[in-house]
């Protein structure tokens, strides 16, 4: 009975690296298949919701102002009621003649902060061909505007998104960052995304490329404005209206470090439980899941025998071989891969404090605001 119980992570582990869009393999991204320049660049509005992110602006938001982008090109910087002078250090920055920068009113009930910091910038942008939203912590490449544009045009996407780099020099960060992209890429395949004929849609919101027209048929932000994982709903409206693309990228990077495994542990709290649809059954299922995924495989090759302790080598050096291609992107040790069981177990005690966040009214937290479920 227990030889035959050790097999299901095994099978769990042939069907992930078989059956799931290959995600593993880390194979969408940005600097393969590169789409050619189109006869005319059309127009584009960066939109920028910044909330106390002074100590980075300069880096990330000069970073779009010397984008070699040869058609119209705005920036538009929502400051969302900083109180570190955020929209003062803006200011400072040259070219100013394509910068507007404008003071966020304040949140409206059933909107997310970011969301409706989006929203005015959105307002603010005009009538451009498209809206590029960016993140504030997230700088680019200098031609990273001109190659999304050109992969847009050319395959006529209505959404272009990059996962960018997250920082990862820290100890908890290597033990915790790529485990993040390989576990949305996992939830999310890529592959399956970019696929029109696939149902599956996300997209990361650090960097988006939308189509403003698509945008307006999809209800503009305004129909995801309560959304706490925005981006993935973002892909589905946008799915809904046309191709989406997803990648890897490293010319989208994030400049802001993890000081810690609590701010980590924060990061995935915000979304873990609105991912799981704030349900207490689901979590537990996901418990299970998680055992099942991660957990078995460490155990039975520690404490079964026979072919039950060959069962969990096995699943065990499954998950270490797929998660080689992530540790190669973010340029760490291949041994890191042994440890994705207890980065499992990690991840998961990270979702739980999700769940209990939310059960006391702190579900969301974005800036030091609760907004999950309407919370304010």
């Amino acid at each position: 009975m227990i030889a035959l119980l050790a097999l299901v992570p095994v099978a769990i582990w042939i069907y992930l690296l078989a059956g799931r869009g290959m995600f593993w393999v880390m194979g969408e991204r940005d600097d393969r298949n590169e789409a050619p320049p189109p006869a005319t660049w059309p127009s584009v509005v960066a939109v920028v919701p910044a909330c106390n992110e002074a100590d980075v602006i300069a880096q990330t938001l000069g970073s779009l102002l010397a984008q070699d982008y040869p058609g119209l090109f705005r920036v538009v910087l929502v400051d969302d009621q900083s109180g570190d002078g955020t929209a003062d250090a803006a200011r400072t920055l040259a070219g100013q003649d394509r910068l507007t920068v404008i003071a966020g009113a304040a949140r409206p009930t059933g909107w997310t902060g970011k969301l409706w910091a989006v929203r005015q910038g959105i307002a603010a942008a005009g009538t451009p061909d498209y809206l590029w939203l960016t993140d504030a912590d997230i700088a680019h490449a200098p031609d990273n505007l001109r190659r999304l544009v050109a992969r847009a045009q050319s395959g006529n996407l209505v959404l272009t998104s990059l996962m960018a780099k997250l920082h990862c020099r820290s100890w908890p960060e290597r033990y915790l960052i790529p485990a993040f992209v390989f576990f949305f890429d996992m939830l999310y395949p890529f592959a399956w995304v970019n696929d029109p004929k696939n149902k599956v849609a996300a997209a990361a919101g650090g960097c988006m490329l939308v189509r403003r027209d698509a945008l307006e048929r999809a209800g503009n932000i305004d129909a995801i404005r309560s959304q706490i994982i925005d981006d993935c709903a973002l892909g589905r409206a946008m799915k809904a209206q046309g191709p989406i693309w997803l990648g890897l990228s490293e010319r989208a990077v994030s400049v802001r470090p993890y000081r810690g495994m609590a701010e980590i542990r924060s990061m995935v709290a915000r979304s873990a439980y609105a991912q799981l649809g704030y349900s207490p059954l689901v979590l537990g299922g996901t418990f299970v899941g998680m055992i099942a995924v991660y957990g078995a495989a460490p155990l039975l090759a520690f404490l079964a025998h026979d072919s039950a302790q060959a069962s969990g080598i096995l699943a065990w050096a499954a998950m270490a071989f797929a998660f080689q291609p992530i540790l190669k992107f973010y340029r760490l040790s291949p041994l890191w891969g042994l440890a994705l069981p207890l980065i499992g177990a990690l991840y998961a005690l990270f979702t739980f404090d999700s769940a209990v966040q939310h059960w006391r009214g702190r579900g969301g937290m974005w800036k030091g605001r609760a907004q999950a479920m309407g919370q304010s």
